[in-house]
Formats: C-alpha cells, sequence, structure tokens
C-alpha cells in the first residue's frame, strides 16, 4: 500500500539542479492545492470537449474515463519524483537525473514552447470574449493588456501568482460544482420545470456507442490533450513553504477530482443534452446544457466561466514557463542570462516567456495560413512526449531511490513497476492512433521534428561537456 503521508515540514531550497537558482518559497498549500485543481479546469473542458462529444456521443463518458486514468498514473509517477526531489524544473530535472542531461532538455524545452504557445492562444480565446462584449474594439489590444496584467503579476513576488491563481481556481472550482448541483437536480428530476430524462439520450439516437469505436477514439485522442495543465503544480511545489508536503497532497487530491470534475460532466451533460444536439459543438457542452434547462442568462455565465478559465491558464502557464527555463539555465541548459533572479523571481524568464507568447499572437495575424498553423501542429503532441519522459524517468529512479534513500519515497507509484508499464503501454497507443487518424497524424510528424532537433541539440551539448545522468 503507497504511503502518502509527508514527513514533518521541511523548508527545501534545492531548485533540482543548484542551490543558487535564487528562487523563493512564498507558495502556501492553499495555493497548490487550487493551482492544481486550477491546472486541470480549463477551456478544454469547458469548450473543447464539445468536439469530443460530436464524435463519441454518450460514449466521452468512457474517453475521458479512460484518459483520466492515464493522467492518474501519471501524475502519480510524477508525484512521486516530485516529493523526493522538489524541482523547479519538475520532469525536466527528473529526466535529466534518469536518463541524462539531452533529455531532461528535451523534455523541458519542449514543454516551454509549449506553454509559452499557449500563452499566445488562450490571449486570444479570451480577446474574442471580450470583443463579443465590447464590439469595435481590436483584438490584439486585449491580449497586449492581458499579457500586461499577468507579466507584471508573475514579475512580482511569487506569492502575487499563488494568489491570482487561487482565486481564478476557486472561482472555476466553484462554477463546476454549481454545474454538478444543477446537473444532478435535473437528472433525477428535482430541478424546477424539468423531468428526470432518464435514459433516454444515452441509450437514444444509435445507442451508447452511435460512432462505433471509430468515434470512441477521437472522443479519446480530445479528451487526452483536456488534461494537460496538471504539470504546473509540480514545478510550483518547489516554491511552496514546504515541497515535500505541499506536492504530495496536492497530487492525492487533484486526482480524485479528476474524476469528478472531468467524468462527471460528461455523465450529466449527454444524459440531460442529446449527443446530436449542434449546440453542443456551436456554444460549447456546457452553454447547451444549461439552455436546455432553461437556465436564464446561461450563455453570459458560461463566457464569464470561459474567459477565467483563458485568463488563469495564461497566469499559470506564464509561471510554469519562466520556471522551467530558469531551472533549464541552472544546469547549464541556456543563456545564463535567463536565468538571473531578483528579489526571487527570474524577471527575465517571465518577460521572455511573455513576449513570445505575444508573437505567436502577432503571428496569428500575420501569417495565419502557415507559421501559425505551423506552431499550432507542432505543440499537438509535446505533452504526450512529456508524460513519456515522466514515465520513463520514473521507472529508473524508482529503484535508484528505494536502494539509495528510500526515505524520500513519500508518494509512491502504485503497483510499481506494473503501472508503469501499463502507462508507457497506453501512451504508446495514443500515438498509434493519432498516426492513424488524418487529423493528428500531421501533429504527430511535426511535434516529432520538434523532439527529434530538440534531442539532438541535447545530446550535442552534453557530449560537448561530458556529462552522464545526475545520481537521484
Amino acid at each position: 500500500m503507497s504511503r502518502t503521508t509527508a514527513p514533518a515540514p521541511v523548508d527545501r531550497k534545492d531548485d533540482g539542479a543548484t542551490p543558487s537558482s535564487g528562487l523563493t518559497h512564498g507558495l502556501k498549500q492553499r495555493h497548490l492545492s487550487m493551482i492544481a485543481l486550477g491546472g486541470v479546469i480549463g477551456a478544454g473542458l469547458f469548450v473543447g470537449s464539445g468536439a469530443g462529444i460530436a464524435a463519441a456521443g454518450p460514449s466521452i463518458v468512457v474517453a475521458y474515463a479512460i484518459s483520466g486514468l492515464l493522467v492518474m498514473l501519471v501524475m502519480r509517477m510524477l508525484g512521486e519524483m516530485s516529493a523526493a526531489n522538489p524541482a523547479s524544473g519538475s520532469f525536466s530535472v527528473h529526466a535529466e537525473r534518469a536518463i541524462g542531461p539531452w533529455a531532461g532538455f528535451t523534455a523541458g524545452w519542449a514543454f516551454w514552447f509549449l506553454l509559452c504557445v499557449a500563452v499566445g492562444l488562450e490571449g486570444i480565446g479570451a480577446a474574442k470574449i471580450m470583443t463579443g462584449w465590447f464590439p469595435g474594439t481590436p483584438e490584439w489590444a486585449w491580449v497586449a493588456l492581458f499579457m500586461l496584467v499577468f507579466c507584471g503579476t508573475n514579475l512580482a513576488a511569487v506569492k502575487n501568482f499563488g494568489e491570482f491563481e487561487f482565486w481564478f481556481a476557486a472561482l472555476k472550482v466553484g462554477a463546476i460544482v454549481l454545474f454538478l448541483g444543477i446537473g444532478v437536480l435535473a437528472i433525477v428530476g428535482a430541478l424546477p420545470g424539468s423531468e428526470a430524462p432518464g435514459a433516454t439520450n444515452l441509450t437514444g439516437e444509435g445507442g451508447f456507442f452511435p460512432n462505433g469505436s471509430e468515434g470512441l477514439i477521437v472522443g479519446l485522442l480530445a479528451s487526452v490533450f483536456a488534461y494537460g495543465g496538471l504539470e504546473t503544480v509540480t514545478i510550483a511545489a518547489a516554491e511552496s513553504e514546504h515541497p515535500v508536503q505541499g506536492v504530495a497532497k496536492a497530487v492525492r487530491t487533484a486526482m480524485w477530482r479528476i474524476a469528478l470534475f472531468y467524468i462527471g460532466s460528461m455523465a450529466v451533460i449527454v444524459t440531460l443534452v442529446p449527443w446530436g444536439d449542434k449546440a453542443v459543438v456551436e456554444k460549447g457542452p456546457y452553454v447547451a446544457t444549461l439552455d436546455h434547462l432553461g437556465i436564464p442568462a446561461a450563455g453570459q455565465i458560461m463566457n464569464v466561466v470561459v474567459l477565467i478559465a483563458l485568463l488563469s491558464a495564461m497566469n499559470a502557464n506564464i509561471y510554469g514557463a519562466s520556471r522551467m527555463a530558469t531551472s533549464l539555465v541552472a544546469r547549464g541548459q541556456g543563456p545564463k542570462a535567463l536565468g538571473r533572479t531578483f528579489g526571487g523571481v527570474p524577471r527575465p524568464a517571465v518577460l521572455v516567456s511573455s513576449v513570445f507568447g505575444f508573437t505567436c499572437v502577432l503571428l496569428s495575424y500575420w501569417r495565419p495560413n502557415d507559421i501559425f498553423v505551423w506552431l499550432l501542429n507542432t505543440i499537438g503532441a509535446i505533452i504526450l512526449v512529456v508524460w513519456f519522459f515522466i514515465a520513463v524517468s520514473q521507472l529508473l529512479l524508482r529503484r535508484r531511490t528505494e536502494r539509495e534513500a528510500p526515505e524520500k519515497l513519500v508518494v509512491k507509484m502504485w503497483a510499481y513497476p506494473a503501472l508503469t508499464w501499463v502507462a508507457l503501454v497506453g501512451m504508446a497507443a495514443i500515438f498509434f492512433l493519432m498516426a492513424r487518424d488524418e487529423g493528428t497524424r500531421v501533429q504527430l510528424y511535426w511535434t516529432g521534428g520538434l523532439t527529434l532537433l530538440l534531442a539532438v541539440g541535447g545530446f550535442t551539448l552534453q557530449k560537448a561537456r561530458g556529462r552522464a545522468p545526475r545520481d537521484a
């Protein structure tokens, strides 16, 4: 049976590479818990899940359950390594220790690239909502405003980032809980003005698997990438008051909430609304459900929630990108100027990450049909690459840690190594499914190209310095 109770609080200032990274410990446990939740509740859930429902029908619940199990395994592995060795570089540091500097370089810079592009995408999404409320205002002006606000937030003390993310996440969690409560009341027929739908929407219109295994596969691929964002909590844990305790508790609580928020939401939606309803895709599944139940101003309510989700993601991704860059520089895998800290904050890394994100926004206007599309395709499967490095690292580090420092195993991966191998097989299966689907194949190619380029660069740097994998 795995242990999840941490030892007595210990302030650790190990950045996973050097103790001189200069980062402070300004995050509290309540910040970490909400960062874990906020990371998993994003626009992918509120809006993007509609495409998965349209493809898989009611079986989207199965798709989210399968991908949710995979994410739980990945987070458990990451939690084990991060509790044993809290590091601002998280899985990049673990990959370096387990496999070699080239692996840490590849995983770290790939994730940095993903977060920076995602910042731009989230800024564009938030700006579209604002221009809907304020017609005639330019989208780029809203993006610039959001960038300035969150760049400023991240340039200040880390506790300011924690406070912003705490309240953003609290609002998102509140919205999900309220939605689930209304949905359950409607399902049992206790909501005024509604009747219990029974299993009509689950078994009608083609049955539970209306589009067969192909529809389930499309839904599975859509659901996998909706879970991205949980990794940020293990990056933030290194700047918390008690890193070991913090990451252990945050990872443990985040996992069961994944099941509640994601799988529970999908179950409520497909039970209440016919999966073939075009509004599920056009308006988003949450808005479609609230409209179906006759909730007043449902569209505007969910627009506010989606805006909060997008702004929260921008804030968290600027933070995560800056800390990942700082950790890479501290390990000699990036330009030194990028890793300087001022008052415990890596301000050059924050600025560069924000500028890169804003550049992605400009590219969406200047070159929407080639360079911007290339950026989107390049980041398409990076999260899977990161998960692969996490699983391989845990497979290698667990035995080493058991042999050399078993007291560090505050969090343990379940049924090691069997479930680690199950997770790796699951990732390989998703890569295979992406290669089969014409819509995702191009993403796989471009992500593979970026990963290979980074791996070659990292391996060349490693050979030049003659460095071997670090001991755990």
